[in-house]
């Protein structure tokens, strides 16, 4: 039986083509949606871009025939848009002037006057709960859902005989398991003597683990406290991986070994022009337009936690540390600025670290990694268990869904860091609360 997807307007927010994806099923939206996307199309930000796409594709749908009636989909659906309740089937205690409860009656309207198999999707948890408390079934729109608990972490161990451990030293390579990904970090472990270790990347074209290339890099003189740390800065460091994710917990070092690899690569081997520092300002891009002054104070004041790296960074004493971050910029070495004023930009030869990823959707992900020109590099960090977003969460954001989509890909690399380095409170922090 053909079923009956009543969209929230936020589905249609999260995703552009989001028409297109429930196959040949029926798809419903209302009047209120359409005016919560008119509301939303005079945003500068990712938002008004998807709002503006939308109706756009509505428009074109338009013109194939009367949409309350319903117009063919290209996968053999039909979309339609109906008018909408006044909520008359709703319970008392439920505000008939809220749009999602006027969106979930028309979907209870269209399940007991027109027998339809009706499903109602949202990514707002709470207009979720509401549709399946009165008895409707009900989705979450996740059609690039990740299983956040079996994510690629992006390094092994390896239990060896002394032996293998020995003759990788001794040829500068061995044979790699055929299940490996491209750039996976591995530990080689003597099973005899666990202290017996050789620290080893599988070369995607070889189909061979070899050394670590930059295992005894100190970028910007930061000495790597754990191993995956030093993984990390084996991907940060090479320039023949373009792309690379850090996830991990508050305190593990995230934010900082990117800093660190990119003033490294910027300043002293002079590989990129400039790190460009990004964060999303607000759950989904919005726009900095609230805060006051100028853009840059603006930003200066969101962008907190990257001047406290850099801090670190350039006097781990920290002392006189504004002057010397005010050098970095007057040299041009690094620039911020917010996700929302990525979009469009072509971004060749530079070093660009995404902050908080974990807040982005997919879709914001992707505008942000394509920008990327010739000689670029884009490191995303972030930790998915901290997400602010409202309809995000450590299995559909864009972070995880990145690492999942890329792990096949030779010019990726990714490390989960775990191990807190920051302080004994903000690891207990981390772990505890």
């Amino acid at each position: 039986m053909t079923k009956t997807f009543v969209l929230d307007t936020n589905v249609l927010l999260h995703d552009e083509n989001s028409l297109e994806t429930f196959g040949d099923n029926d798809v419903v939206i209302t009047l209120d949606v359409l005016e919560e996307l008119d509301r939303f199309k005079t945003h500068r930000d990712e938002l008004g871009r998807m709002a503006r796409h939308v109706a756009r594709r509505l428009d074109e749908l338009r013109l194939k025939g009367d949409l309350n009636r319903g117009v063919p989909l290209e996968r053999g659906g039909k979309l339609m848009v109906r008018f909408g309740e006044k909520g008359d089937n709703l319970p008392p205690a439920m505000d008939r002037t809220i749009p999602d409860n006027r969106i979930i009656a028309t979907a209870l309207r269209l399940r007991d006057e027109e027998n339809r198999d009706v499903v109602f999707v949202s990514k707002d948890i709470n207009a979720r709960l509401k549709s399946d408390t009165l008895g409707l079934e009900t989705e979450d729109y996740e059609p690039q859902r990740v299983e956040f608990d079996k994510l690629w972490d992006g390094y092994r161990t390896l239990a060896l005989p002394a032996s293998a451990i020995d003759a990788f030293y001794q040829e500068g390579s061995a044979p790699a398991p055929e299940d490996m990904y491209p750039n996976e970090l591995v530990l080689l472990q003597d099973e005899g003597n666990p202290k017996h270790t050789a620290l080893a990347r599988h070369d995607p074209a070889e189909k061979r683990l070899i050394p670590l290339r930059y295992e005894e890099v100190q970028p910007w003189k930061l000495r790597p406290l754990n191993l995956q740390q030093h993984f990390a800065i084996e991907l940060l460091m090479d320039p023949e991986v373009k792309l690379v994710t850090l996830i991990g917990k508050a305190g593990t070092g995230k934010t900082l070994l990117a800093l660190a690899a990119g003033l490294e690569q910027v300043a002293e081997r002079q590989i990129y022009r400039r790190i460009l520092v990004s964060r999303p300002i607000m759950p989904l891009g919005k726009d900095i337009g609230y805060l006051p002054g100028s853009k840059e104070e603006k930003l200066e004041s969101w962008m907190e936690p990257i001047f406290d790296n850099l801090k670190f960074l350039v006097d781990p004493q920290l002392e006189g540390t504004d002057s010397k971050i005010d050098f970095l910029f007057e040299k041009e070495w690094i620039e911020v600025e917010a996700v929302t004023y990525i979009r469009g930009r072509s971004l060749p030869k530079l070093f660009i670290i995404v902050d908080e990823a974990q807040n982005l959707s997919p879709h914001e992900v992707k505008t942000i990694v394509s920008r990327a020109g010739h000689d670029t590099k884009v490191v995303l960090t972030g930790d998915p268990y901290q997400i602010d977003n409202p309809y995000l969460d450590a299995s559909s954001n864009g972070l995880t869904t990145l690492v999942e989509r890329f792990k096949d890909q030779s010019l990726f690399g990714h490390v989960t860091l775990t191990r807190s380095e920051r302080s004994e409170l903000a690891s207990l922090a981390a772990e505890l609360l």
